[in-house]
């Protein structure tokens, strides 16, 4: 059994694509962990495989080959229902584009990762959705649609919805690339805040500055581990 407070253990992990006649190979032999807690930043160029990190961290893709335990439980090898499931319960993610539903409230975005499998009541899905709304300092745009709010406003809102689900971590890809510098700073200040509050944080990008906000640097290159410092 791994340590108490290792929460995501990879080792020799690889990743292969066929395509056609040719092998595409995104990642090489990763080994890393990520312990409860932690705000990481998995860092590296466009093609370095850090993307293809994140699906497999994230239980949208199993590996080719190699170990992946999730809070305990091997998960390389299950079936696609199965990381459905695990993905449901353990993962809140957040993206470059919003992904918000244009023609639905603030509240109601939020609201709709709740509508799934055993879904709460409806008294319970609202009440976790305003408190969420309210955590990332949006108490006031309950009724907003997305059309309505900024594009930091937007991210708080997406933001809320990864959270509502109560994961284990929070999965960011880029969250600050379609925002201007200052929202892009404030986002970063609420997944610090949110890291304190005793979230596992685990940010993508290319952006050393927004890697600085994390406690350690995972740097990806050629789709393997080139450093891995705090």
């Amino acid at each position: 059994m791994p340590p108490a407070d290792e929460l995501i253990v990879m080792q020799d992990v690889h990743k292969v694509y066929h395509l056609g006649e040719v092998d595409v190979v995104p990642l090489q032999g990763v080994s890393l962990t990520v312990r409860r807690g932690e705000l990481v930043a998995i860092r590296g160029a466009s093609g370095s495989g850090k993307t293809t990190l994140l699906n497999l961290m994230g239980c949208l893709d199993r590996p080719t080959r190699g170990r992946y335990v999730l809070d305990g439980r091997e998960v390389s090898a299950l079936s696609r229902d199965e990381l459905a499931a695990v993905r449901n319960r353990s993962f809140g993610f957040v993206f470059q584009s919003f992904n918000l539903l244009g023609r639905t409230s603030a509240l109601e975005n939020v609201e709709l990762p709740l509508l799934y499998g055993d879904a709460p009541p409806a008294a319970e899905r609202q009440q976790r959705s305003r408190a969420m709304l309210e955590r990332v300092g949006l108490a006031d745009r309950l009724d907003h649609h997305p059309g309505q709010l900024s594009g930091g406003q937007q991210q708080r809102v997406a933001i809320a919805r990864a959270l509502v689900t109560r994961p284990l971590v929070l999965l960011a890809d880029e969250p600050t690339g379609n925002l201007d510098s200052k929202s892009g700073a404030e986002i970063l200040d609420l997944f610090v805040k949110l890291n304190a509050e005793g979230l596992t944080v685990i940010l993508v990008t290319h952006d050393a500055a927004v890697a600085a906000h994390a406690h350690r640097t995972i740097q990806v290159a050629d789709g393997r581990v080139l450093e891995d410092a705090a």
